[in-house]
């Protein structure tokens, strides 16, 4: 799990001043995991670029009233009972409204790139393929021991970290609209986190508001950075609570923000997470 900084440093151009390496390392890591280099780099150039605007931004984006309210309950339930909201990155890189992350001709991409998603679709088909393989070698029994319960282990753990850093926080976290967005200010809805021996494991992923600002900064910088930043963010900086060795308390703000952030007004330039308190009644009742 500590190479999810590379993962994302690669993507960003900061794991080297090189683009061909920062290619080579991001398609060998990503694919390692059963991730599209390009088609998530790309997609996740757009989360930045447009962070905490409702309709723009491309990762844990809130739903819109209406569309919540179209859903039957039984959408309702499984979308917010755990596990489902912390295993639901592979779910992320297949169709969605503006397409899929393994298609080169899908609306996340512009014509320029789309050869470049083909190739990471490529790498994405010989790891499958390897994994195929392997498991006619030693049986599918051992794939899914030493390859699949791993792989599981991870995607939840990385839902887990990106939703808290977007979701959870103890007041409710505005999202954007119209002339009311700005790069700065969707950036300061944001949360860093305290993962208390992780930290290190992590390269300091729980500082994750400076990594919003300036995406450019690699991962070694980034403590320096937060602290340089703070006196400027003042108010509108939301210092993490202290963990301790275990970050078990960010379970509480998980399961909170599952209960009570459910979708967002369709109207209005700044907006919160509303609950349903249908949805609300039926957890509380389900957890005496």
């Amino acid at each position: 799990m500590s190479c999810v900084w590379f993962l994302i440093s690669s993507g960003h151009g900061s794991f080297s001043d090189n683009p061909k390496l920062n290619s080579i390392v991001g398609h060998l890591l990503h694919s390692w995991i059963l991730v599209p280099y390009h088609g998530w780099r790309i997609s996740h150039r757009t989360h930045h670029q447009n962070h905490g605007h409702v309709e723009n931004d491309e990762s844990w984006v809130p739903l819109p009233e209406k569309m919540y309210k179209n859903l039957d309950n039984s959408t309702r339930i499984f979308r917010f009972t755990v596990p489902f909201p912390i295993f639901a990155y592979p779910m992320y890189l297949k169709p969605r409204k503006k397409g899929s992350h393994f298609n080169p001709n899908s609306d996340l991409f512009p014509t320029s790139e789309r050869k470049a998603v083909l190739t990471s679709t490529l790498c994405w088909c010989m790891m499958v393929a390897l994994l195929v393989c392997v498991s006619f070698v030693v049986g599918l029994p051992q794939v899914l021991k030493l390859y699949g319960v791993p792989y599981l282990v991870f995607v939840m753990w990385l839902d887990f970290v990106t939703y808290l850093h977007h979701h959870g926080y103890e007041k409710k976290l505005p999202w954007y609209r119209g002339k009311e967005w700005s790069y700065l200010r969707g950036g300061l809805t944001t949360v860093d986190r305290d993962y208390g021996w992780f930290n290190n494991i992590h390269h300091d992923i729980g500082t994750h508001v400076i990594h919003h600002l300036f995406p450019q900064i690699p991962h070694y910088h980034l403590i320096e950075a937060t602290k340089a930043a703070r006196p400027v963010l003042g108010k509108y900086y939301r210092e993490p609570k202290k963990s301790g060795p275990i970050p078990i308390h960010l379970l509480k703000n998980l399961t909170r923000s599952i209960k009570q952030d459910h979708y967002v007004s369709d109207t209005g330039d700044v907006v919160y997470y509303q609950t349903d308190p249908h949805l609300y009644q039926f957890f509380h009742d389900k957890s005496k």
